[in-house]
């Protein structure tokens, strides 16, 4: 459900149909399947025997950890889910706009990945690592997500994007007026028609990349122009404008000449001289999010990466320690939830290969 839902279906892209008329829409096939099929999927399926003495951990409940759960327990590895929120799922489900993804879709997903015996501990903060050890883990996949606010290096205050969402579909007051969104990714665009949505006088968005740039699909920038929210490509930010009494009055953008440099790193070039302000209420940051490793502890030394990142091989999930792997945005940063799925994926069949067990 959740690939047939938010996947960025670069694919489609890249479909030859494209020569001729559109692509096959592969992203909505899935669902349709998805939707018609589920029930005799459900009824069909048998659980496998279980593999004694192996046992393995996940850190983090969000699309990599399902997706980890889903294929370990598959292949009948006992496997433990700690998710330090109330409910699985990750930023899709406690961030991600109830219009993007309903939360019917990934209770089925869950479901799924739960009827192969996966336990899931909600609540319940990341254990040490020698406390899994102690529990009887004998592997252990860090699948944590991109849910910390990022921070906005300028002066003035801005709402962290994912508390905004959070805050939102907690059902608590959120915010409105004048909007500026920072950032040019699909979670800008979230943010940005929500708040479009939810009836905000005016939406302006502001982000480093050309139009052709932006991460975001292509459908979505449509959609937010298309509801009104005003997008302006190639400017960066300069510093949050205040009135007499100290409250947000306005933002104060630069124009970007260049997000990365001659190696393609990010690494944004600014003309100091060609400025614009936007008047806003308020601004939210929609881009920066990062990992919180701080539950490797000792592990740190060996894994933690000059990015706050988890060293990790992207294909295989394997980190510099045996025994332990870790995938989706602890490894990348910030990513695409279709390449959440697949370091899922990819890592559970690491692990199943260390322990010499195959699945189908």
């Amino acid at each position: 459900f959740l690939t047939g839902t938010i996947c960025a279906h670069r694919c489609q892209n890249k479909c030859t149909r494209n020569f001729y008329e559109e692509s096959v829409q592969i992203r909505d096939t899935k669902l349709v399947a998805a939707y018609h099929g589920y029930d005799a999927l459900m009824a069909s399926i048998k659980k496998p025997a279980k593999v004694s003495g192996k046992k393995a951990a996940i850190i983090g409940g969000g699309p990599t950890g399902i997706a980890a759960a889903y294929f370990l327990g598959r292949a009948g590895i006992p496997v433990t889910i700690f998710e330090k929120s109330h409910k699985l799922g990750g930023v899709p489900r406690l961030v991600i706009p109830g219009f993007r993804i309903r939360e019917e879709a990934m209770e089925k997903d869950i479901a799924l990945m739960q009827f192969y015996g996966a336990e899931v501990k909600l609540n319940t903060p990341a254990p040490s690592v020698a406390e899994l050890k102690a529990m009887g883990y004998t592997h252990i996949f860090f699948a944590v997500g991109a849910g910390k606010a990022g921070k906005l290096d300028i002066p003035g205050n801005v709402v962290p994007v994912i508390q905004w969402l959070r805050d939102l579909k907690a059902e608590k007051e959120v915010p409105l007026g004048h909007v500026a969104v920072v950032g040019g990714g699909n979670v800008a665009m979230d943010v940005a028609l929500t708040a479009k949505r939810l009836g905000a006088k005016t939406v302006k968005l502001v982000c480093l990349e050309q139009r052709e740039e932006m991460p975001a699909s292509a459908e979505e920038v449509a959609m937010a122009e298309e509801e009104g929210v005003q997008i302006y490509n190639g400017w960066g930010l300069g510093a949050v404008t205040t009135d007499e009494n100290g409250k947000v009055s306005g933002l104060r953008a630069k124009r970007c000449l260049a997000v990365r440099d001659e190696k393609g790193r990010f690494n944004p070039q600014y003309d100091e001289s060609d400025t614009m302000l936007l008047d806003s209420d308020f601004i939210i940051l929609a881009t920066g999010q990062r990992v919180d490793v701080g539950f490797l502890g000792k592990l740190a030394e060996q894994m933690k990466t000059p990015r706050g990142l988890i060293d990790a091989d992207v294909e295989s999930g394997k980190t510099p320690a045996s025994r332990y792997y870790a995938g989706g945005d602890a490894v990348t940063g910030p990513n695409l939830a279709i390449r959440a799925i697949r370091a899922g994926r990819s890592a559970a069949q690491s692990i199943l290969r260390d322990l010499g067990t195959q699945s189908e």
